[in-house]
């Protein structure tokens, strides 16, 4: 749900004065306040974070998971100016030297947002739109009544290409790790 205040155009600024208690994104300066997930988004979140975070054991990239502030930072933003705060699912990055404050400000290698009636217009075009234009390598968008992941590639054209569809009977090879592979149906159990 955005503020009342339609008319105003929020930063990373105005977001950290905000209650910690609550959950919020802002999306080209549009607030909007997250809800509790659902116990089936929180297993789902969990199983992939979980064959993520193990397969990162010692490699230079780590894994995040919600509550956990992406900051897509444009031309060297000041914290005034920063309009996109988001909290996706699980986020892996590579450049630990972005990690800052209460999350990173920078564009991640994987984004992975478990998609829910109320999120799913969003996850589908405002945020692949602007992970698209960000440069974010790997979109996973993750369906959890259907038990299926689109899985979207950066292509050389810096657009995403048509996507991989998975389902819960499938593997899936992660392209910007070419040597994992999540495991769906334990994903989906």
């Amino acid at each position: 749900m955005p503020l009342p205040n339609q008319d105003k155009k929020y930063t990373y600024t105005d977001y950290i004065t905000w209650p910690e208690s609550e959950r919020w994104e802002i999306i080209d300066g549009v607030p909007y306040m997250q809800a509790a997930p659902t116990w089936q988004h929180q297993a789902i979140s969990g199983e992939l974070y979980r064959q993520i975070s193990n397969y990162l054991v010692n490699k230079p990239c780590r894994a995040f998971v919600a509550p956990f502030d992406l900051c897509l930072v444009e031309y060297n933003q000041t914290d005034d100016k920063i309009d996109k705060v988001i909290q996706p699912d699980i986020v892996v990055i590579c450049d630990e030297s972005k990690l800052r404050k209460t999350g990173y400000f920078g564009v991640p290698t994987l984004i992975i947002e478990i998609s829910s009636p109320a999120t799913s217009r969003r996850d589908r075009v405002s945020k692949f739109n602007m992970y698209e234009k960000a440069g974010v390598k790997e979109y996973w968008i993750v369906e959890t009544e259907g038990k299926f992941i689109n899985v979207f590639t950066l292509q050389e054209n810096k657009r995403y290409g048509r996507p991989e569809t998975y389902t819960e009977e499938n593997k899936v090879q992660v392209a910007v790790f070419p040597d994992l592979v999540i495991d769906l149906s334990t994903v989906f159990a």
